[in-house]
């Protein structure tokens, strides 16, 4: 819908969500966002817009002053703030997402969303902007706008450097991305030195084999493969299969064990904390797949991959997509699993039992979603 900015009241000016420019388009949908072309709002709506459209309106429809008590105006900032750090969690979570499915544009959108939030809950100079801009580095890094990647972590880096109390997690992140953004630049060694940073953070956060830690594996790995150190790679490459293995594996245990007898008296009965199991998170999950996918093409070119390595690849794709509740996709790399554990020189007995079980229980979960 085509606006007319000379028909806003005196002092309103309408701006582009993605550039700020002067809007002359509005979504139809929340009527409170607004775009200077066709081409931004479909960028927009595709990145992230389509997720929180309706979640806007209360958030930038101007709230009524109350004439209550103090402690009810209290009341209602804290719900605005409440609503406003639940975007910023949807927003990086979409945003992180779309970078690990390389769609780079339309990460954009979710960076800048979660950047505008965490503004206006902690301001301009806190420790928790930084993240937002992590993921517009390496938005821009995937887009090969280098210099603009470089002012986002830039200003990331000078806010960690800043902040005393910023928390291992965060300086891990910041120095993947300064990594990332040298092996762009073939600066290996510099490149590489972030990295061993990065993993350093990673492990004193959440230790050296969690799955959080394994993206700076990764990209070291990458690094030493295109330097043909394959020694290194691979071991690498080895290492980060049996993080992912060991986490998905729990994932499934805890999907596909029997259901905990029920206890007490009505639907109480049935909530019980040990029924309960872990996630992988949309960003999480998309790691994943771009994580054992990359390692998997790289060890089908390479002759040397024996087929215990390749078994042992497929198992743990088998075990990601049961988590993905992508069953069809579980059940074809679970039997090309089976197939590589019998090709191997000594039979692996004990891996082809567990992926014989594997497919027995991705059977049964199959014909539960029928």
């Amino acid at each position: 819908m085509a606006l007319n900015p000379l028909a806003n009241p005196k002092g309103v000016k309408l701006c582009c969500e993605l550039c700020s420019k002067p809007a002359f388009i509005v979504c139809t949908k929340c009527r409170v966002t607004y775009y200077c072309d066709t081409e931004h709002q479909n960028i927009d709506w595709i990145g992230i817009h389509e997720k929180i459209c309706q979640h806007l309106i209360a958030l930038r429809t101007p709230v009524p002053f109350i004439s209550g008590s103090e402690e009810q105006r209290e009341h209602q900032k804290q719900q605005q703030t409440t609503r406003q750090k639940q975007m910023i969690e949807l927003t990086r979570t979409c945003g992180q997402k779309l970078l690990f499915e390389s769609q780079y544009e339309y990460s954009i959108p979710a960076a800048m969303q979660s950047l505008k939030f965490s503004i206006e809950v902690y301001g301009l100079a806190s420790i928790e902007l930084v993240p937002s801009y992590l993921i517009l580095g390496e938005a821009c890094i995937g887009l090969g706008r280098l210099s603009q990647a470089e002012e986002y972590l830039s200003q990331a880096q000078w806010t960690v450097m800043k902040t005393p109390e910023c928390k291992n997690d965060i300086k891990s992140r910041l120095h993947r991305n300064l990594g990332m953004l040298y092996a762009t630049q073939e600066n290996y060694d510099d490149a590489l030195k972030h990295l061993a940073e990065d993993i350093y953070h990673a492990s004193c956060a959440f230790g050296t084999d969690d799955i959080r830690t394994s993206g700076g594996y990764f990209h070291m790995a990458n690094i030493f493969h295109k330097q043909n150190k394959l020694d290194v790679a691979f071991s690498l490459f080895t290492k980060l299969i049996g993080i992912w293995f060991n986490h998905l594996e729990v994932l499934v245990q805890q999907r596909t064990r029997k259901p905990t007898p029920p206890k007490g008296i009505g639907p109480a009965q049935f909530i019980t904390a040990d029924d309960e199991f872990d996630i992988l998170d949309e960003a999480q999950g998309a790691e994943a797949v771009h994580i054992l996918h990359s390692i998997l093409q790289i060890r089908e070119k390479q002759s040397s991959s024996t087929p215990t390595i390749m078994s042992k690849i497929y198992f743990t794709l088998a075990l990601l997509y049961v988590v993905l509740e992508n069953y069809d996709l579980a059940r074809d790399f679970g039997e090309k699993g089976l197939t590589s554990a019998k090709k191997g020189l000594s039979t692996d007995e004990e891996q082809i039992k567990l992926l014989t079980a594997l497919q027995q229980c991705i059977q049964r979960l199959q014909q539960k979603v029928k």
